[in-house]
């Protein structure tokens, strides 16, 4: 069972509102943070999080150098001390806990989990997508972005593969999945390097976004309208284009939402 399905249908009344400043989090809760006994309520909250004894409670047996070398990570950037914390994980648990990671209570662990994924050497890029799936469709929104980050220089690799592999996602009824395979994908996105490819032939992955022109979910409608916003940055010609023969084809009020922000920087 997935964290998505044991936390299916469970009401929202105790989400927590985190706080807006570090200062703020109450000892408590920093604590229970640390001691990887609940999720983060917001990016403070991440940005808060010890690493290190974080990652002590998680396993003893990191070796204290390991730890230390988090710990004076800080000044890197959360993707970075995501990434060089997955590749502690990986060296010093292996590849078999990645089972027992992705469904820790703590996203951060779960976060850790997807850097495995997309550092564990000799796997194809079927392979990762089938283990990025669970933490793709997570229910928090911190370990959805992890996910997709994790494995995109290998998506970026294997273009033609990815968007074939990841056809399928645009049809899943969970709205996650198919806001992936379009956020994953997209030319420039945010916080990870560009796909060259899709800068310069952004058709490319029209399998992917043809079919979510008109998606019901606002999350999957933003991530089009992204994407198609970022191909405007190069090619803003073709997305008029595309935009145009879009509304010709589905007068929907979700195609007029995502051409909108399509457009955004166009108009």
């Amino acid at each position: 069972m997935t964290i998505r399905d044991q936390k299916k249908g469970m009401p929202n009344d105790n989400k927590r509102v985190g706080a807006k400043r570090r200062s703020e989090i109450p000892a408590k809760t920093l604590a229970a943070l640390n001691a990887g006994l609940i999720e983060t309520a917001n990016l403070v909250e991440v940005l808060a999080i010890d690493f290190a004894l974080l990652m002590h409670k998680l396993s003893p047996k990191i070796p204290k150098s390991a730890l230390q070398g988090l710990a004076s990570s800080a000044g890197l950037g959360i993707t970075k001390r995501m990434l060089l914390g997955g590749e502690i994980l990986l060296e010093h648990l292996g590849f078999s806990a990645l089972e027992t990671l992705q469904s820790h209570p703590a996203d951060t662990v779960r976060g850790w989990a997807c850097f495995i994924v997309g550092l564990t050497p000799k796997l194809s890029l079927a392979k990762r997508l089938q283990l990025i799936r669970p933490l793709a469709d997570d229910p928090h929104s911190g370990v959805r972005e992890w996910a997709w980050m994790a494995i995109r220089p290998s998506v970026a690799q294997e273009l033609d593969t990815a968007i074939l592999r990841l056809s399928p996602w645009v049809l899943e009824e969970s709205d996650y999945l198919r806001r992936y395979a379009s956020e994953i994908t997209r030319p420039r996105g945010v916080w990870c390097t560009h796909i060259e490819r899709l800068k310069a032939d952004p058709k490319i992955a029209l399998p992917l976004l043809n079919p979510l022109r008109s998606d019901k979910a606002k999350y999957v409608q933003n991530a089009v309208g992204n994407w198609l916003n970022d191909a405007a940055k190069s090619h803003p010609l073709w997305v008029q284009a595309q935009c145009k023969k879009w509304l010709k084809e589905s007068d929907t009020l979700e195609t007029a939402k995502i051409c909108r922000r399509a457009l955004r920087s166009l108009s």
